[in-house]
């Protein structure tokens, strides 16, 4: 899977981040302040990776700030998003399961690299709900 990665720090969470996807087999596209020359600011390079999800130069994507608030605000700007903030496994495999997330937020602040796997393990074993609520929920906000 290719995922756009973009971080307004370059902070260890955020290299843990782009290391661990790549040990997973991910190709990832990086944007912000861990990509040279590109804009830091969380409102262009959330942005940034998140276009690319709509596009379809990535399938994902995983947008970082301090918090993670504005890294999530920013990307839910671009239509097609469906970003979802996540400091906890059971809320990443919610956001995929009953949102259809597409986009990951994290927050640089409190992603522990341990938290950090949990959080990707969830995320990527979550599927879309079938469920015919779930899905018009879905396609409300889509």
């Amino acid at each position: 899977m290719r995922i756009s990665v973009s971080s307004d720090m370059d902070e260890p969470v955020a290299r843990a981040l782009v290391a661990e996807l790549r040990t997973r087999g991910h190709e990832v596209v990086t944007h912000g302040a861990l990509q040279t020359g590109d804009d830091p600011q969380w409102a262009v390079c959330s942005e940034a990776a998140a276009r690319d999800v709509v596009s379809g130069t990535a399938d994902q994507a995983v947008v970082c700030c301090w918090t993670g608030t504005g890294a999530s605000i920013a990307a839910n700007k671009v239509p097609g998003v469906r970003a979802a903030l996540c400091t906890d496994a059971y809320t990443a495999d919610g956001a995929r399961r009953w949102n259809d997330a597409n986009v990951l937020a994290l927050s640089l602040r409190l992603t522990s690299e341990p938290l950090l796997k949990e959080i990707l393990d969830a995320w990527f074993a979550g599927t879309p709900s079938e469920d015919a609520e779930d899905r018009e929920n879905v396609n409300r906000v889509s």
